[in-house]
């Protein structure tokens, strides 16, 4: 690029490109924003004329699926595409589920159809908050549902953890908020009863590490795999090494395929104390293990974790989505 034509000198003419860069940016950002908004206030309004309309009938149970398929029909001929019947359905639901439209400005029309197949009202809650603490996207959204996201970690509290749960999505702030009960990585394609090593399980988790980071929560920052640490002149490798932004601090984990025991948390516990005396920056917290099984023994863990200072965490993982009616009546008889 050619500047000594330019009237201003080089050295503010990058800053002038970055200016117009950002303006640019910002509005069509904006733009797609307001866009975005008359959609959704649009299917929304198109939802509340069906209901008003059915609710004017002296037969209501005479409408539901003919109306709509003569609506779909009416709509696309008139109109064009983006009147199938699912979506003038997901329509009317839309401000079933929502009289007072109000819609975060991170959620699309593909987020509430998703949202609006579930039924119950703490779970689509959770998600909508969830949608817009993490900014996830259609395809992040269906697959935490299907990994029944909301039950794994509600049923790791109380009755009104659950309520706040789904008034106000999940927020790390302590480290037990990284848990899952359990983790679920069907993603990696492995089946159940398969044979396979640790290493094999490290090496498809890097294989899928978008996913798998989907999994953990936000906030996780990788640094890497096999992370050698030398102690006493002996060399170690942590399986997976993590930064966790929001709680600044190392994040450990530890692969195991079979049930953790209690040798696994005090290898674990050895590794806590070398980043906290060797890796830790003065404005780092102390680090966090996470002990990341197919099985534990819960007694022996509770034994072994006992008098710890560090902060150990053994959980489960499973290579299949979870079972939604077990995981639903179990968290029906939590809230009572």
């Amino acid at each position: 690029m050619k500047m000594e034509n330019l009237p201003q000198s080089p050295e503010t003419y990058p800053r002038l490109l970055e200016q117009i860069g950002a303006a640019l940016e910002a509005g069509r950002l904006s733009v797609y924003q307001a866009a975005n908004a008359a959609h959704l206030r649009t299917n929304w309004d198109i939802g509340r004329q069906i209901v008003e309309y059915e609710q004017k009938g002296k037969d209501r149970a005479a409408y539901g699926t003919k109306l709509l398929n003569q609506l779909s029909k009416d709509l696309t001929s008139l109109y064009g595409k983006g009147f199938g019947q699912s979506n003038v359905y997901y329509m009317r639901q839309f401000y079933v589920r929502f009289p007072i439209f109000q819609t975060s400005g991170k959620l699309e029309w593909g987020h509430y159809c998703e949202l609006l197949s579930l039924e119950d009202d703490l779970e689509r809650s959770f998600y909508i908050k969830q949608c817009d603490i993490e900014s996830w996207s259609v395809r992040e959204l269906r697959r935490q549902v299907k990994s029944m996201l909301f039950h794994r970690i509600a049923l790791s509290t109380d009755k009104e953890g659950i309520l706040q749960l789904a008034r106000d999505g999940q927020r790390v702030q302590k480290p037990e908020d990284l848990l899952r009960n359990p983790f679920t990585l069907e993603f990696l394609g492995i089946p159940e009863k398969t044979r396979y090593k640790e290493k094999d399980l490290e090496t498809r988790l890097i294989s899928f590490l978008q996913d798998f980071l989907l999994e953990m929560g936000k906030g996780f920052a990788f640094i890497g795999r096999q992370y050698r640490i030398q102690i006493d002149g002996k060399f170690y490798r942590v399986d997976l090494l993590f930064y966790h932004r929001i709680l600044k601090c190392f994040v450990v984990i530890d692969l195991k395929t079979g049930t953790a025991s209690h040798g696994d948390v005090g290898q674990m516990n050895m590794y806590l104390n070398y980043f906290k005396n060797e890796e830790n920056q003065s404005d780092d917290n102390e680090p966090i293990g996470i002990i990341l099984a197919a099985n534990r023994s819960k007694l022996a863990i509770e034994y072994a974790l006992g008098g710890l200072s560090n902060q150990i965490f053994v959980s489960r993982y499973q290579l299949y989505l979870p079972d939604r009616q077990l995981l639903e009546e179990k968290l029906k008889d939590l809230l009572g």
